[in-house]
Parts: structure tokens; C-alpha cells; sequence
């Protein structure tokens, strides 16, 4: 990435266009689920288990980002924007509505 990027509509989009691949999406959704879980049995049952949720929710997409697409995870630069996206993205992926956002960042 050269430019900065100063709006999260920027970032939004950017993000996508780095996310592209379904296969890699779903290992970042494996990641969310996870550090949902642990967040929800730290909550209720152990919160030792909440030390779990960066590993869990970070390992499966730097694995992708670093082994697989060889790039560098936006979480490096933009912490905040990247998880808000991540859970965004597996929001509108499971509720049905990734695709004209994906359609609008030129991911056909």
C-alpha cells in the first residue's frame, strides 16, 4: 500500500481488494468465530480463556496473509479499522449481503 489512507471508506475497500480470494475469507471467518468463542466462554465459564482471543482470532489470517497471499496484514498499519472490518466482512457474509460490497470494490 503507498498511499495513506485517511477515510475507512478507503480502507473499506482496500481491505476487500486484499480479501478477494473466498478461500482466504473463510479462514479469516474461522478466526472471528473462534475469538467469539473465546470471548463468550471467558465470559461465562473461565476468564483465563480470554487471554485466547488475539491467537484465535489473528492466527488463521496472518497464516494466510504471510504463508499463502504473501502480503502484509492491514492489522500491522490500521489495528482498528482492520478488526472492524473483519467482523463486518463475516457479518455481511453470513447474513447474505458481502457480495455488492465486493461488486463495488471491483471483486467480480
Amino acid at each position: 500500500m503507498a498511499k495513506s489512507l485517511t477515510t475507512y471508506s478507503a480502507f473499506w475497500s482496500y481491505y476487500l481488494k486484499e480479501h478477494r480470494k473466498p478461500a482466504f475469507r473463510a479462514l479469516h471467518y474461522l478466526g472471528a468465530v473462534g475469538a467469539l468463542a473465546y470471548l463468550i466462554l471467558g465470559v461465562t465459564f473461565e476468564p483465563g480463556l480470554l487471554f485466547f482471543i488475539p491467537l484465535a482470532g489473528y492466527s488463521f489470517a496472518w497464516i494466510e496473509h504471510f504463508f499463502i497471499e504473501k502480503n502484509r496484514p492491514a492489522t500491522l498499519t490500521y489495528p482498528l479499522w482492520s478488526l472492524v472490518s473483519d467482523f463486518r466482512t463475516f457479518g455481511l457474509w453470513i447474513t447474505g449481503r458481502l457480495g455488492p460490497h465486493l461488486k463495488k470494490a471491483g471483486i467480480t
